[in-house]
């Protein structure tokens, strides 16, 4: 039988409801601390060349940079764009972004960029370009297609 709503404090549903709520921050300062790692980490990539299959460092592709800077920020995922889609279960609209969110566009899920706020990505745009940061324009949220929040 639960205990009535007006249990004194120090009950065992106000201590069962306290943990539960202070496992919910410390999960979401986690992420944001990991979050963090993985943008600082992406920065530095930044004028790295691009390389089909890069994994760096040194050289990355779209799918190698999101995975090397949460690696980083101690968070392991899948290798390719609709891997890591599919197995991160917390999903994001274009709105609700924050930075350390991978974006994802194109019907397939073919390309991917790391949110670093503000309207800007950073990402590894393909052959013969360098990862760069880049304004989010309406030219991406027409090919976006679905985003992820890593680290939970």
């Amino acid at each position: 039988m639960a205990a009535p709503a007006h249990a004194a404090p120090g009950s065992p549903v106000t201590s069962v409801n306290a943990l539960a709520s202070l496992t919910a921050k410390q999960r979401a300062a986690r992420q944001k601390a990991r979050a963090k790692a993985a943008v600082a980490y992406a920065y530095k990539q930044i004028g790295d060349p691009y390389r089909y299959g890069g994994t760096g460092p040194g050289s990355w592709d779209c799918s190698g940079l999101a995975g090397g800077s949460w690696r980083k920020a101690g968070v392991k995922l899948p290798r390719t764009t609709q891997q890591i889609y599919r197995a991160v279960h917390y999903k994001v609209s274009w709105k609700g972004a924050v930075a350390g969110d991978l974006l994802f566009f194109y019907s397939g899920r073919t390309h991917m960029g790391i949110y670093v706020g503000n309207g800007y990505m950073i990402h590894a745009p393909g052959s013969g370009r360098t990862v760069r940061k880049v304004k989010l324009n309406s030219y991406y949220k027409r090919v976006f297609n679905g985003a992820v929040h890593p680290g939970y």
